[in-house]
């Protein structure tokens, strides 16, 4: 394997590692405020008991995200030097605003929220639980806004061969991103949705026969994870009708390969399922099952728009961006051949069907954990608590998919054409790579994977630990009733609850 591909590998196992983590953080932070804020309009000990134990799942998980996403900025510079220069005046902007602005307001008030119980007035301590969660949705944002800037350039102009910003403003209001952010939020309230419907469904199953006190924990948590699995795919499937439209117009063979439409199509079917090789470009031994002109609709809002098809697309990319990569040395084996504009069909097609499919998995799962808990009721079915903990599974694959989707579909580019923006503002992957030897590559991918699946065994070991132990895991011990007579309407403890959020 070359250098270039090694890279590759390295950055898509790390990130799509990460970002196990983070989806989860997002939508369990927001939860949990609002956990906690029913607690303190209502002071039902049940919504406190929710904020502890959802809160300290948090806590182990957010940990976790921090110390694996570091590795992703310093991967810019470690394998992707040549990128890093080409985008450094762009990228800088909604970079800092992510580390100085929101994750520095999201870890201070984290520490204050963990710290915080019974020293900080109650409205006050919820007040940080607010701060750290926006903060943890505005990180996401700059995040987003500078990846949607890599898939679409705007507000910039070409100066001495590279992009340089001219308007902040622009590049943080991207249509892309627009389309984007939302999308990106409702994935991450999908995955905190399962993991709540998972989670509670199965403690409340196992507590079933028993007078447990901690039920009525369970049930709500359980619901609430069931209805907002459900708002948060209705949002996907809205945005995602979005970010489909946008495609068509931004990244043509993106849209191509999602469906392998090989030949341009007026209307265009969409295809459901496919039986057959779809990794060549002519669909020869491809037969597809489809719905005849719902892939004009979602292009552009009518049954009769013509979609271009991979092989049609071609030869317009040859003729605006070149046959044949440069004759340079640096992009290796690469250079002056020919540039293959079709990415991997099978990982574009298949990539797109597993990220819808696996998040209306996740949502029925959620509809029907509503249904089985309706009235009071609790479930019985011993099939019920490996479904729900199965789903926990299920929008983790989802958004995966959906981003192997949209990061691989954009190749051969790392910076894409942008069809109505600067001409020059491209730029190939294969030009991206860092000047390295295979070997220091080779290290530096075996090195990080070995890390990322020691402190993949740690993350199981701890949230597998505090999910067994339940509520009780996670509340501050209780004391006699001489010394404890406040601890019913203040929370507990507050020297205990730090402990007992501290680890």
């Amino acid at each position: 394997m070359e250098v270039l591909d090694l890279a590759r590998w390295q950055f898509g196992i790390t990130t799509v590692y990460h970002f196990l983590m983070v989806p989860l953080t997002i939508g369990l932070s927001v939860l949990v405020a609002g956990m906690q804020t029913a607690w303190v309009r209502t002071g039902d000990q049940r919504y406190l008991k929710m904020t502890k134990f959802w809160g300290k799942l948090l806590l182990v998980n957010f940990a976790m995200g921090v110390v694996t996403g570091i590795v992703q900025e310093f991967q810019f510079g470690m394998n992707w030097s040549a990128y890093s220069r080409f985008v450094g005046d762009v990228f800088g902007a909604p970079l800092a605003m992510e580390g100085l602005v929101a994750f520095f307001v999201e870890s201070t008030f984290l520490g204050l929220w963990i710290f915080g119980w019974d020293k900080l007035p109650k409205k006050v301590h919820l007040a940080c639980a607010w701060a750290y969660s926006l903060a943890t949705v505005a990180s996401a944002y700059f995040i987003l806004a500078a990846n949607s800037w890599m898939q679409h350039p705007v507000g910039v102009e070409f100066v001495d061969g590279k992009p340089t910003m001219n308007s902040i403003w622009a590049v943080l209001t991207n249509n892309t991103a627009l389309a984007a952010i939302p999308h990106t939020l409702a994935g991450a309230f999908s995955v905190a949705a399962a993991f709540l419907v998972g989670v509670a469904g199965w403690q409340l199953w196992r507590k079933r026969s028993e007078d447990d006190e901690h039920r009525a924990v369970w049930r709500s948590s359980l619901r609430l994870g069931g209805w907002t699995g459900v708002v948060a795919f209705a949002v996907l499937a809205i945005t995602g009708d979005l970010q489909g439209k946008l495609m068509f117009e931004q990244q043509p063979m993106k849209m191509a390969s999602a469906e392998a439409l090989c030949h341009t199509e007026k209307p265009a079917s969409f295809s459901i399922i496919a039986i057959g090789d779809v990794r060549n470009a002519n669909c020869e031994d491809v037969k597809t099952f489809t719905v005849p002109a719902l892939l004009s609709f979602l292009a552009h809002n009518d049954f009769s728009t013509e979609v271009k098809g991979v092989e049609n697309l071609i030869t317009e990319y040859q003729a605006k961006y070149g046959t044949n990569y440069p004759d340079d040395p640096q992009l290796g084996s690469l250079a002056g051949k020919p540039i293959d504009y079709v990415p991997s069909l099978p990982v574009t097609y298949w990539g797109f069907r597993a990220m819808i499919g696996f998040g209306a998995i996740s949502a029925g799962i959620g509809v029907l954990a509503l249904w089985l808990t309706r009235r009071g009721r609790i479930p019985g079915q011993r099939w019920f608590p490996w479904l729900v903990l199965g789903g926990i599974a299920t929008p983790f694959i989802g958004n995966s998919a959906g981003w192997i989707f949209t990061e691989m579909g954009r190749q051969p580019f790392v910076v894409v054409p942008n069809p109505t923006g600067v001409d020059g503002v491209w730029m190939f992957t294969a030009q991206a790579v860092s000047k390295l030897s295979t070997g220091e590559v080779w290290t530096s991918l075996i090195a990080l994977t070995t890390v990322y699946a020691v402190l993949g065994v740690v993350e199981v070991y701890l949230m597998r630990k505090y999910v067994r132990g339940g509520v009780d895991a996670v509340m501050p011990p209780k004391k006699p009733a001489s010394t404890s007579k406040n601890s019913d309407s203040e929370g507990g403890d507050g020297d205990d609850d730090a402990l007992a959020f501290a680890y």
